[in-house]
């Protein structure tokens, strides 16, 4: 089998492809190559052409597909080009000379049958065929619509005619999907070899039941839609992707343009040449000639053979899709099907390539031309099976529009919006979920018995671009400063210089002039906790410390820097709001007037130092109204009985971080000069609280351990 990495897609389809691209003025070659490989299929199908195989005889050639494009692609101008320039002289003669012929020599061959059955003259017999044959009305070409009952009737006349295909092409599925689920049920049953069960009618005057002919007839379909429209997330995907699951998946080739690719900065002049460009006329006649001679009675019910050694390529193909096939996941049951049939809708496309080639024999280029195509129509259809889930679609408005917005506004604006109240609460809290895992902050604020929604897209903080102003004045001459984390003990250590955490819009530091952005917290301690406790306490986090001007050795007195994952952009009455979160989170006491976004902190050339942890401190746990704040807050609500510190431990302690925790905790009560038995009770006592408690054996070889050899170890200093 060839490179797959080499291939290129069939000439003549090609430069068609190309051809379009130009009149149309839209460079998106996908969306024109799925649509006229359904009408060089439909050429094929409706002269009866077949592909004579080894293992399963002769197959029909025909082809389903799935089209899906945003507004604008100019699938109208497209498709009239494709049949009023390109395939207009093969619909001409088919109509109007080789279906009229060969139509009339099969019903004289069935009446001479019927005949033989009957006992009637054939003459008599072939009068009534006729008269049944006209009485079903003209042949279509293609057409737009259609019900289960008339498809049958119209695959009856093709019967009766042996000769034609019944070809649907179906617009704006999106839409209309609910009147054509029948329909798409009864083309499952044609695609593989055209032929469908018949449905029991009664036969009574009006409605007389016609005698069955057995037989094929190729069937050929299309399917036309707006992403928008078709996965909305809502009741038409659902139906869509059941279609899909119970065999239309495997069944199509697919096309997926989420984008129109307009060409832009091009004068009318250029497009005006384009469009009558005398070269492409003339290409575009030359293509018409070519197609209509294929419509000549001699190219009906052409059989189209394959050598062994092409067979044996294919086969190769069929069971390198399989082995792809083998290693997906069984929840991807629908890429699974269509990996695993990649195989059947190649051969099919390959005669296709055949018939319009004039070639008696599938060749090697005609099977990889078709491969190339398949391949193409898989990545279409994997991205069709990603597309965004309601959830992340909900997410992503919630995030884009300005301002709140409400539950009745979300139905309004969003068709997947829908359902029960049961069923909205459910899809938002996915979307609080999904949004905050992918930096998408949603809030959720109940006033009056209404809730209202907003949100944001989080940025990601750059450690290289800290947010800050300073100035040697209290309030005053402030300037805006974006240093990096790891250079900012330079400014600290600065005599006399006053600092925020925020840029100023004109340099005044009050509250009207602070600009919304900041990407650090500063955390003030006046005593009560140490450096060495602090230090402990935030080892997995990435800190700047250092010690203010009223430091001393008794009464510790320091500031801690810690940068955010996200660069938060507040008002004032929320920053206070978020500050006021965490302080409430911290496992000690902070001066807790520090709320103000115009707060300003004074420089000290006195010690400083830099955490080695890379955790960023996460600014989701404080934005308020958010779930992850309302969670955090009933977390700290259901552990009042606890102090500061016990509770900061049993958050943090995990399944798997509780050996860590518990030993932080020990080595904590240490250093606040507990004696081992107190610190011992005090640990055992916290570990009875924690979720899933570790063993009292645990506790003793291990944290106990450590923390007698640290308090010896202090009494020896």
């Amino acid at each position: 089998m060839r490179d797959l990495n080499t291939l290129t897609f069939h000439p003549i389809q090609e430069k068609i492809v190309k051809l379009l691209c130009e009149m149309v003025q839209n460079d998106n070659p996908n969306f024109f190559r799925v649509l006229l490989c359904f009408h060089l299929a439909k050429l094929a199908g409706v002269m009866r052409a077949d592909i004579a195989t080894d293992d399963r005889g002769n197959i029909p050639i025909n082809m389903y597909a799935i089209n899906l494009a945003s507004s604008g692609q100019g699938k109208g101008h497209s498709t009239a080009i494709i049949e009023e320039q390109i395939l207009n002289q093969f619909t001409d003669v088919f109509l109007n000379q080789t279906f009229p012929v060969i139509a009339e020599e099969n019903i004289a061959k069935l009446a001479v049958e019927r005949a033989g059955l009957t006992g009637e003259d054939p003459d008599v017999e072939e009068l009534k065929l006729i008269a049944e044959f006209q009485s079903i009305g003209e042949l279509a070409m293609t057409f737009d619509s259609a019900t289960v009952p008339a498809v049958k009737e119209m695959r009856h006349k093709l019967l009766m005619g042996g000769i034609g295909a019944i070809n649907l092409e179906i617009d704006e599925i999106g839409t209309n999907m609910s009147s054509f689920t029948d329909i798409l049920g009864a083309f499952l049953e044609l695609y593989d070899i055209g032929k469908i069960k018949q449905k029991l009618i009664k036969n009574v005057k009006d409605q007389i039941r016609r005698k069955e002919i057995p037989g094929r007839t190729p069937t050929n379909l299309i399917v036309y839609g707006t992403p928008v429209k078709l996965l909305d997330g809502a009741k038409t995907e659902e139906m869509f992707y059941n279609h899909l699951e119970t065999g239309l998946g495997r069944r199509c080739i697919y096309g997926y343009s989420l984008v129109s690719m307009k060409r832009k900065g091009i004068t009318a002049k250029q497009i005006y040449d384009m469009k009558t460009d005398k070269t492409a006329g003339i290409y575009l006649r030359q293509l018409s000639a070519r197609f209509g001679a294929l419509a000549n009675a001699t190219n009906y019910a052409k059989v189209i053979t394959m050598s062994e050694a092409v067979t044996i390529q294919l086969i190769e193909y069929q069971q390198y899709c399989e082995a792809l096939a083998f290693n997906m996941a069984d929840h991807q049951s629908i890429a699974k099907a269509e990996m695993e049939h990649r195989y059947f809708k190649t051969l099919k496309l390959a005669g296709t390539y055949a018939f319009i080639d004039g070639h008696s024999e599938i060749t090697e280029d005609n099977l990889y031309h078709a491969i190339c195509m398949v391949e193409e129509s898989g990545r279409a259809f994997e991205a069709i099976l990603l597309r965004e889930k309601s959830y992340v679609k909900l997410a992503r408005y919630i995030a884009s529009v300005p301002n709140q917005v409400t539950h009745v506004d979300l139905g309004e604006d969003l068709q997947f919006y829908r359902g029960s109240k049961q069923q909205k609460n459910e899809l938002l809290e996915n979307a609080v979920t999904w949004g905050y895992l992918n930096h998408i902050a949603i809030k959720r604020d109940l006033i009056n018995n209404i809730e209202f929604i907003s949100g944001s897209s989080l940025k990601e903080t750059s450690l290289d671009k800290m947010i800050l102003c300073y100035s040697h004045d209290i309030s005053d001459a402030y300037k805006n400063k974006l240093p990096a984390f790891h250079t900012l003990h330079k400014l600290m250590q600065l005599p006399d210089k006053h600092w925020v955490n925020h840029h100023t819009s004109n340099g005044n530091r009050s509250m009207a002039n602070m600009v919304a952005g900041f990407n650090m917290v500063v955390l003030d301690i006046d005593g009560g906790t140490t450096i060495n406790q602090a230090a402990t306490l935030f080892k997995e986090y990435k800190y700047l410390m250092y010690t203010t001007k009223r430091h001393t050795a008794a009464a510790q007195r320091f500031r801690i820097i810690l940068p955010l994952n996200y660069h938060m952009e507040m008002g004032d009455d929320e920053y206070k709001q978020f500050m006021q979160n965490l302080f409430a989170w911290l496992p000690f006491s902070v001066d807790e007037q520090t709320t103000d976004r115009c707060r300003k902190w004074l420089t000290f050339n006195g010690t400083y130092a830099y955490s080695k942890g890379d955790k960023l401190l996460d600014a989701r746990l404080f934005i308020p109204q958010t779930a992850e704040n309302n969670r955090q807050k009933q977390v700290i609500e259901s552990l009042q009985s606890l102090s500061n510190l016990e509770r900061w431990f049993i958050q943090n302690a995990g399944d798997k971080g509780r050996n860590n925790q518990m030993l932080k905790y020990a080595l904590i009560l240490v250093d606040m000069g507990q004696p081992i038995d107190q610190v011992r009770e005090k640990v055992k006592a916290l570990n009875s609280k924690l979720a899933v408690p570790m063993d009292d054996g645990r506790i003793e070889s291990t944290i106990m351990t450590t923390a007698t050899n640290k308090i010896i170890e202090r009494a020896g200093q």
